[in-house]
């Protein structure tokens, strides 16, 4: 079965370098030049508008959405609304970042409202922000996970069975990022092993990957829990790669433009024979 779905996601990142996506990010303006960057990287292309005065006209003429709430105001707020109905009445995907929920009401009542209102394709955030989601309400440590929450061997059974859990009730793709990353749907499970510990010295790895979700769903709509797996296998196996490249003197921000780099020279070859998880 591993075999077949690493075939698969060769397959769909052959896929999305074939088709080009065209994704809308509302997304953190901490690390928005790496989500375009990564986009661009993959294949795809980005798009970045938050302005409520044009982001449903944005939305109509693009594959994909990616909302992510990382630095979100009153400002945004209101075109993430638009944004995510305009494409949900397109049948667009839709990728809900919730960057922080927990850490504050305004990021935790935000997220849970933009659920009730807007169908996600894909949630993708670290465990802790993921239980926030699915309780309601919850607690972070800024936008990382809490230690409780940390997916580990020992907690990994009760971690897939709360994902799937929640992708039930969300009606959604829940991918919950970690040491050990888990993409599942209501019947379905990948626990993925890829990864560096050195990706999360870096701010935006998370982000970057949210966009590269938006655009492998979107290239590949027809199976969207293969390809949102693919997309956090490819993120994993580059920052290996990224890490393999370092030089004693390089530090977070070549290793930043290292997993770029990856990205960009990545083929279907390479992810099929580094990629690691099981399913479940």
């Amino acid at each position: 079965m591993e075999e077949r779905a690493k075939m698969m996601f060769g397959e769909i990142l052959d896929d999305v370098r074939k088709y080009h996506p065209l994704i809308h990010n509302i997304t953190n303006y901490v690390t928005v030049n790496d989500c375009a960057n990564i986009l661009l990287a993959c294949g795809g292309s980005p798009i970045m508008s938050d302005d409520i005065d044009e982001v449903e006209e944005i939305t109509s003429i693009c594959g994909g959405l990616n909302i992510n709430i990382g630095t979100l105001n009153q400002r945004t707020i209101p075109a993430m609304f638009a944004s995510g109905k305009k494409a949900n009445e397109l049948g667009h995907p839709v990728v809900l970042d919730p960057v922080g929920a927990g850490a504050s009401a305004l990021r935790t009542d935000t997220a849970v409202q933009l659920m009730q209102q807007v169908k996600f394709s894909v949630i993708r955030g670290n465990s802790s922000e993921i239980k926030t989601l699915a309780m309601g309400s919850g607690s972070t440590k800024g936008v990382d996970a809490n230690v409780n929450d940390v997916i580990t061997e020992d907690n990994l059974e009760k971690a897939i069975g709360f994902a799937k859990a929640f992708a039930e009730k969300s009606h959604a793709i829940i991918a919950i990022t970690g040491v050990i990353d888990i993409v599942a749907d209501a019947e379905k499970a990948y626990c993925i092993y890829n990864g560096h510990p050195m990706m999360s010295r870096i701010t935006g790895t998370g982000c970057q990957l949210s966009a590269l979700t938006a655009a492998f769903i979107t290239a590949c709509p027809e199976n969207i829990l293969e390809a949102a797996a693919a997309a956090v296998c490819t993120m994993g196996v580059c920052g290996e790669m990224a890490y393999k490249r370092m030089g004693k003197v390089d530090g977070n921000a070549t290793y930043r433009n290292y997993i770029i780099d990856a990205v960009c020279n990545i083929d279907s070859n390479t992810l099929e024979k580094m990629a690691r998880f099981k399913i479940k």
